[in-house]
């Protein structure tokens, strides 16, 4: 156990030395977290050894300490146990050291360890491949620290609902293991707030097919949502489209981020496209370009402008779409600017 309360206390001479014969910049971890020097005990030289044992060299166990210093807090049965447990995932000692290096903060939080090893483990028996899982492990540690009875219940809930919806069995599989790559987080809703939003959807007059294309197509954001904000975001989409019921559900399967986005945002980014001279026709039926920051808005404009383009008086498709959709009809603006123009009949000018 170790105190983050720094009163009265002073810094380790034993800790502040080990520290330095390691070259680590012992500045940087007074400024960002000299609690740490304060503790009566730390393991200083035997993490650095563990890390060397895994291949980490002089630098890299310095930049390890500069990023994560609380590491040396913790015992080296605690390092040795972490350092087994991502080894079942890991392809080797190398890629272990390079993670450990790029996200300390997630390898050296062991007060979960059981829980951790437990949700390696049924992530595995759930068929996700090692390298899906690393990426849960630095990007998404959070989810491990559930309980596996949580996340099993949470899994488990996402199956009956897909079965129910009208999804096969043989497809289930691939469809569960798509959305936790996409979005890991779904494991720290609860089963009763992805009940409560797909019954949501489906009093909102969405087939069974249609709330299942709005899963996929949303990632499993949706179960990060409430009913009330949905609820909200759709009648001021109906509101600002002057829509029927039928015309807004038609709305939002093409464009999700209707029903995701909270009416703030929906009202930044409406306020951004009408200032551009972007009429609410032209968002009605492109309104996929809703999903774009304004800023991302304004720099395509001024991209598309610098061509002759005018966005007034054309389709928004050349402005929607990710980045590389984006570049891709840029490109073909361009080129088709460029081009010059021949005509097969003009006549031909020889000077005598």
């Amino acid at each position: 156990t170790y105190t983050t309360d720094t009163t009265s206390r002073e810094e380790n001479k034993k800790t502040i030395d080990s520290l330095y014969n390691l070259s680590v910049d012992i500045k940087k971890i007074r400024r960002l977290k000299e609690w740490v020097l304060l503790q009566d005990v730390a393991y200083v030289k035997e993490v650095a050894s563990i890390l060397q044992e895994m291949g980490a060299d002089e630098t890299t166990v310095a930049h390890i300490l500069e990023r994560c210093p609380e590491a040396i807090l913790h015992t080296p049965a605690e390092v040795n146990s972490q350092r087994a447990l991502w080894q079942l995932v890991c392809q080797n000692e190398k890629q272990l050291i390079k993670l450990i290096q790029q996200f300390p903060e997630s390898f050296f939080t062991t007060e979960y360890h059981e829980n951790q090893k437990a949700n390696i483990l049924f992530f595995q028996e759930l068929g996700l491949k090692n390298n899906i899982i690393t990426r849960f492990l630095t990007s998404a540690p959070s989810i491990f620290y559930n309980p596996v009875e949580k996340n099993r219940n949470v899994i488990e809930t996402l199956q009956r609902n897909y079965l129910s919806l009208g999804g096969s069995d043989a497809n289930m599989k691939i469809w569960i293991l798509k959305l936790l790559s996409q979005n890991p987080f779904i494991l720290l809703n609860t089963s009763t707030t992805i009940q409560e939003n797909l019954e949501f959807l489906q009093k909102n007059d969405f087939t069974d097919h249609e709330v299942l294309q709005l899963l996929s197509k949303l990632k499993g954001f949706i179960f990060q949502l409430t009913s009330t904000t949905m609820q909200k975001s759709m009648l001021f989409s109906k509101s600002v489209f002057k829509c029927s019921d039928q015309e807004l559900k038609q709305l939002v399967l093409k464009c999700p981020a209707l029903l995701y986005y909270s009416v703030p945002i929906l009202e930044e980014r409406l306020e951004g496209l009408l200032k551009e001279g972007i009429s609410v026709v032209q968002i009605r039926e492109t309104p996929m370009v809703l999903e774009l920051t304004t800023q991302i808005v304004q720099y395509r404009i001024k991209k598309l402008s610098a061509l002759g383009y005018d966005i007034k008086s054309g389709t928004l498709e050349s402005l929607s779409g990710t980045k590389k959709d984006f570049e891709v009809n840029y490109g073909k603006i361009q080129s088709k600017k460029e081009r010059p123009i021949f005509n097969p009949v003009a006549p031909i000018n020889i000077e005598d």
